[in-house]
């Protein structure tokens, strides 16, 4: 981090998919590649990867303009029957860093490819990190949400 409080990330991969924009609704339908930078990476970083069943891919939404950003509270998918809202009460694409997280379903590992289901990034995103789902990092005890974060999400996978 710098002194003015910047940090710099550099991506590690590009994901590959037949999805070109933000299409809200039906991730699960569509089988996406994440290719890792040859540059930077051998297939040595993905050993035993194929041994998780599910991965989480932290990822940049670089196609989202600076007047997109929100810094307060919006309606999700702008609907107004759902609540006025905080930008860190929800998933949405529009955030100030514009960083998003899915965890997904590894599908298998071919060199530094990874094929996934479920990832919700669209085609040439850059991705920033992967790391394997573990059943020890996930949520301990209940986990509770609004009722209008599960409505939103009935037909997102």
């Amino acid at each position: 981090m710098n002194a003015n409080g910047r940090v710099i990330l550099q991506s590690i991969g590009w994901v590959r998919s037949t999805r070109n924009e933000a299409i809200d609704d039906d991730w699960d339908k569509i089988e996406t590649r994440i290719e890792l930078d040859p540059k930077q990476f051998t297939p040595a970083a993905v050993a035993s990867l194929d041994q998780f069943s599910h991965i989480e891919v932290i990822f940049h939404f670089d196609r989202v303009p600076d007047d997109e950003i929100v810094t307060g509270g919006r309606h999700p998918r702008g609907r107004k029957d759902w609540p006025l809202v905080g930008i860190f009460a929800q998933r949405a694409k529009g955030r100030p860093n514009r960083i998003g997280s899915t965890a997904c379903r590894l599908l298998g590992v071919d060199g530094l490819t990874l094929r996934v289901q479920g990832l919700d990034a669209i085609e040439g995103t850059p991705v920033l990190d992967i790391k394997p789902v573990m059943k020890g990092f996930l949520p301990r005890g209940e986990i509770r949400e609004p009722a209008w974060a599960t409505e939103l999400l009935e037909d997102y996978w």
